[in-house]
């Protein structure tokens, strides 16, 4: 057979690996070391499976994702999130959609020292529900708050789906990073005020809380220092080049222990498991990383990325119209696949296409993130949606689908601003340092 064919059916049986539950980690691991060993033969296919394993768990650059997911475990152990909502609720939460709107700003950040939605949405929601609940929020809006709120963990820096995409096409993290500041806080504002909209179209949904005072809004602020202080220190390190990604992880990580036991609020229990934490979810993220590096070689000697490449070209359309095709692909894949995993897959596939036609690698990580996100909230798939299903299991599914994808418009509305003004992800990424 064609190397493209071979390409082709190891891309569905790989698919229908997924369908079967096989971990996508070793499914992506499996089908390239038999896709590879078919064409250049099962020594080589088992020398490359070795040695791309071993070159992933040896590789110092890829301790950033260790570092980075022990920080926003430890931060969370330290009561960080605890201390954010309580804060953003003295700020918020007597308007109309009050505590919806603390819930966003609460997410925007944990997000900021945590990188993962599921863990800003489980960590937020804990908190957030049961005082949505109490004042008698709408259960769809406010589970909905929940969820997507969530996401906005894996845009705001740091964020884990940010590290794999510059490990997987050797672009800066740092620059990464950075580069998702402006378009996390235009989304968080939107969602924002979708909340404040939607309760003066229904206040049923959001009834004001009690008000505070503006001592009380004050002291507020004064509580959520340490989170400001450990985003500014690992983001404006890195914007600076003071130190490396894996660097900033690891000095965001011993800060938000030494926030904890500062603030006397980490226990030696909580910290064992935010660690245990920590490292089965970064050993995790690894195996997807060093299944995608085999499925990368994979396709590369199938040509595939090469020969879509040659046919994009041919069809003499413009780059903004294969640009378009591309994100509605993620946004319909990303309903279906979780984000980590849908980026470690197309990638390899999109990215020397992308480049090809010009567009900034940096741009191009921003908006897989984006529209990554909106997988994160939609149906059938929608990890966060089952995360705000765990905290309220008297709302049906569907209903909590609702929510999200009202409150999650704030996503589309902003991939819209990033792909009319490109600026909003590159300007910031140019004065940085490292």
């Amino acid at each position: 057979m064609e190397p493209v064919t071979v390409g082709i059916i190891g891309i569905g049986l790989m698919l229908l690996l997924f369908v079967l539950r096989m971990p996508i980690s070793f499914a992506m691991a499996f089908m390239g070391w038999l896709g590879y060993s078919y064409l250049s033969g099962f020594g080589a296919g088992s020398k490359l499976l070795v040695r791309d394993f071993f070159s992933v768990f040896s590789s110092y650059s890829l301790s950033v994702i260790t570092t980075f997911i022990l920080m926003g475990t430890y931060a969370f152990a330290s009561g960080i999130s605890q201390r954010l909502y309580r804060a953003s609720y003295d700020i918020f939460g007597q308007m109309r959609g009050g505590l919806g709107l603390t819930t966003i700003a609460a997410c925007a950040g944990f997000g900021a020292i945590c990188g993962s939605a599921t863990a800003s949405a489980a960590t937020i929601g804990k908190i957030a529900y049961p005082e949505m609940k109490r004042y008698h929020y709408d259960d769809s809006f406010a589970t909905g708050c929940i969820a997507a709120g969530g996401t906005l963990g894996i845009m705001i820096p740091p964020s884990t789906v940010f590290i794999v995409y510059g490990i997987l096409t050797e672009q800066s993290i740092g620059k990464l990073f950075i580069s998702g500041i402006i378009p996390g806080l235009i989304m968080a504002a939107i969602m924002g005020g979708i909340v404040l909209v939607a309760c003066a179209l229904k206040p049923e949904w959001g009834p004001a809380g009690p008000p505070t005072t503006f001592v009380q809004k004050l002291k507020a602020i004064g509580m959520v220092w340490e989170a400001l202080v450990l985003f500014l220190v690992v983001l404006g390190g890195l914007f600076a080049g003071w130190f490396t990604p894996s660097q900033a992880g690891s000095i965001g990580a011993v800060g938000a222990i030494a926030i904890g036991l500062l603030r006397r609020s980490l226990s030696w229990k909580a910290f064992w498991e935010a660690t245990i934490d920590g490292v089965l979810t970064a050993s995790m993220v690894l195996f997807l990383i060093a299944g995608a590096t085999v499925f990368g070689h994979f396709l590369a000697i199938t040509r595939i990325p090469f020969e879509l490449v040659d046919w994009i070209n041919s069809l003499g359309v413009s780059r903004w119209t294969v640009m378009i095709i591309i994100t509605i692909i993620y946004l319909i894949a990303g309903c279906f696949i979780d984000s980590l995993a849908l980026v470690v897959l197309t990638v390899p596939i999109f990215y020397p296409l992308v480049t090809n036609l010009g567009f900034d690698p940096i741009w191009f990580g921003v908006l897989i993130v984006l529209v990554a996100q909106f997988g994160i909230i939609s149906p059938p798939v929608g990890v966060n949606v089952y995360v705000a299903k765990g905290l309220a299991p008297d709302v049906p599914l569907g209903q909590i689908f609702k929510g999200a994808v009202l409150i999650g418009m704030g996503i589309i509305i902003t991939t819209v601003l990033v792909f009319l003004f490109p600026e909003l992800a590159t300007w910031l990424p140019k004065f940085a340092k490292w």
